[in-house]
């Protein structure tokens, strides 16, 4: 092993403890060198065996990955990149699904729910930012976490998210741009405690008010039960019922897009022409839609990179004594085919 561990560090021209420093995630390297660092390892087929390591410093190599929904295509790519780059680690990954349900996050954040396990990602949509603090001050010593969405507990855990806010914003913005004035907005969740709904509305307000629009009525702005093609769906044939149909969506994710292009196909409506459609993930199946789902691409490789090395920095920092990071990943608007 010290021989291969060698040969990587050679080819990168760094030190051996650079190249160790980037296998464990047990310090800060510049991304630029650790960026050169993993390239090597992955030309060189090196893999290292952690196992003996891990085991004498009193750690499993296991980490815990709880997200709402398996079945949810924004959570399973997420997940997916999750574990190729805890591989590079050579960390195990458990995934647990909490279907945002309360007592499912709240088992989760106590002591890694039961598990034996190094330290948690997730995903909470159920708890309310007071909880999630009192749960930090008790869980987090024991289980090293870290945040994937909008609940930040005052700086209690590291948190990982995007700007919804400016996001939502862009892809409203964008709707003004190609004309459209009656723009409507699907996704408001107000049962749930985590804050993306919310978010992703003050933005979709927020560029309709700077372009001079009136506030949407009720009537532009549906709640949904969940993130869902066929929520999507009925809300957008509520949305043509109405005395006033729209002529652009904004849907908070691209799982409701879908379903709402579906009913402006059903209804005999041409997308763009009659209606655009706007969404929010950048899911695979927006890509092969017809036409194409123009959507909001959070990145999320930065998310599974940032929140596996805010993990690692904490899982590995003595005392565990490291700084909560409240990190934010870039977005970026992809007009494709709907609006």
């Amino acid at each position: 092993m010290s021989s291969r561990l060698k040969d990587v560090a050679a080819r990168a021209g760094v030190s051996v403890r650079t190249v160790s420093n980037v296998v464990s995630g047990s310090a800060t390297v510049a991304a630029e060198t650790r960026q050169r660092v993993q390239e090597v390892i992955e030309e060189l087929g090196y893999r290292p065996n952690l196992a003996a390591r891990s085991l004498r410093a009193g750690r499993t190599g296991i980490i815990g990955l709880a997200i709402p929904e398996l079945h949810s295509p924004y959570f399973g790519e997420l997940a997916g990149l999750l574990v190729e780059e805890a591989q590079r680690r050579s960390w195990t990954v458990v995934i647990d699904q909490t279907r945002g349900d309360a007592e499912a996050e709240r088992r989760l954040l106590t002591r890694g729910g039961g598990r034996v396990v190094d330290g948690l990602i997730i995903s909470p949509w159920a708890l309310d930012p007071a909880e999630l603090t009192e749960l930090a001050a008790t869980a987090a010593p024991a289980v090293p976490l870290v945040l994937l969405g909008e609940r930040s507990p005052r700086g209690a855990l590291d948190r990982v998210a995007v700007d919804n806010v400016a996001a939502a914003d862009e892809a409203t913005s964008h709707l003004v741009r190609i004309g459209r004035r009656r723009i409507a907005a699907i996704g408001l969740q107000p049962h749930l405690q985590n804050g993306t709904a919310q978010q992703r509305a003050q933005g979709y307000h927020q560029a309709l008010e700077r372009a001079g629009l009136p506030h949407p009525a009720d009537d532009l702005q549906r709640p949904v039960a969940a993130l869902h093609r066929a929520d999507g769906a009925h809300a957008m044939a509520e949305l043509l019922d109405g005395p006033e149909p729209p002529d652009a969506v904004f849907a908070f994710s691209d799982e409701l897009a879908l379903g709402a292009l579906h009913m402006a196909h059903q209804r005999g409506l041409r997308v763009p022409e009659d209606i655009a459609v706007v969404g929010f993930d950048d899911i695979e199946d927006g890509r092969y839609s017809h036409p194409p789902l123009t959507t909001i691409a959070p990145d999320k490789q930065q998310i599974a990179l940032r929140s596996l090395q805010c993990l690692a920095d904490r899982i590995y920092s003595p005392g565990n004594a490291v700084p909560a990071q409240d990190l934010t990943v870039t977005h970026r608007l992809v007009a494709r085919g709907t609006a």
